[in-house]
């Protein structure tokens, strides 16, 4: 046993930092001595008015969060609505009843795909007709102009080529044609200057 067990007037740890407090004025004697009579676990007022404020705090942060919760509630309520819902579940059945009719004619479909479609007429509405009729009359012309642009596709390389030469030949032809103008010129002078000579 230690020798604070065999005193009688040992002060315990808890015992030092109350007399601390008394003597600096936190707590007065009072104070303590009404605290051990009291329900309250609070030495004084000032802690009991803390625990109070700190209840409150967190009765209303636990109110917010309640509030919040039923918003987004009221918010996602339209979309979990059973109207709603009821409809988009009857849509899903049809979709599903339009799957199984589809899977149950799945060997019919295959053998229509599989089957070719050179000699199948296809079922033109009654009110297509004309345009049908319109139709088959372009088609020539819409093959006539796409074998041109083809065509001219085709030969882009070589008329490059061609206009790459033409414009060889054309910047040759201006420079001859700078060479003999200047000759004229230099002979026009010469004549000048033989007919001047002459008459003197």
């Amino acid at each position: 046993m230690s020798q604070r067990d065999l005193s009688p007037f040992s002060v315990t740890p808890a015992a030092g930092l109350l007399s601390r407090c008394v003597s600096k004025g936190t707590v007065t004697q009072e104070e303590i001595d009404s605290a051990s009579s009291k329900l309250s676990p609070a030495f004084s007022d000032f802690l009991h008015e803390a625990e109070q404020r700190i209840r409150m705090q967190r009765q209303v942060s636990e109110l917010q969060l309640e509030a919040e919760l039923l918003k987004t509630e009221k918010r996602s309520a339209d979309v979990t609505h059973t109207y709603h819902l009821t409809r988009r579940f009857h849509r899903l059945q049809v979709f599903c009843g339009h799957l199984q009719d589809v899977l149950k004619e799945q060997n019919a479909l295959r053998q229509r795909l599989m089957r070719p479609l050179g000699h199948t007429n296809l079922p033109v509405q009654a009110h297509l007709h004309r345009f049908v009729v319109d139709l088959v009359l372009m088609l020539p012309d819409f093959v006539e102009i796409l074998e041109q642009n083809l065509n001219s596709v085709r030969c882009s390389p070589a008329t490059r080529d061609n206009l790459d030469q033409l414009v060889s030949h054309m910047t040759l032809m201006t420079s001859l044609f700078k060479m003999i103008n200047i000759v004229l010129v230099h002979l026009t002078t010469f004549e000048y200057l033989i007919k001047f000579n002459l008459f003197q």
